[in-house]
């Protein structure tokens, strides 16, 4: 299977609602999300901001994260690795009772819109 980010767990739904509630509690201060429900990665210095967003498809026992590029340009190489590793990072530091595993592509895979 092809996949950016492919998060193992039961229940994919309910891991991707409390990501989003804890963003919105202000517990995950380093991600963002947009009306379609895509994060961005967030800094005070806004280094990473809009470089990049992360698609969550939920699918069986999967919660599966694709790339899509900023409207005017390209995803970069590093911004590709710091969105996947930073977001893994994220769900071991506040989810990690909530999956059994999580694994990144090292380059774009199909379903990534990487330019």
């Amino acid at each position: 299977m092809a996949l950016a980010v492919q998060v193992k767990t039961i229940d994919p739904q309910g891991l991707l609602d409390s990501i989003y509630e804890e963003i919105d509690e202000g517990n995950i201060a380093t991600w963002s999300y947009d009306d379609d429900g895509d994060f961005s990665h967030v800094t005070p210095d806004g280094q990473w901001e809009g470089e990049a967003w992360l698609h969550p498809t939920v699918e069986v026992n999967t919660l599966l994260l694709t790339v899509i590029p900023p409207r005017l340009g390209a995803v970069t190489a590093e911004a590709y690795a710091v969105y996947h590793g930073r977001f893994i990072e994220m769900l071991l530091a506040h989810f990690d009772t909530s999956f059994s595993e999580a694994v990144a592509t090292a380059r774009p895979a199909f379903g990534d819109a990487v330019e």
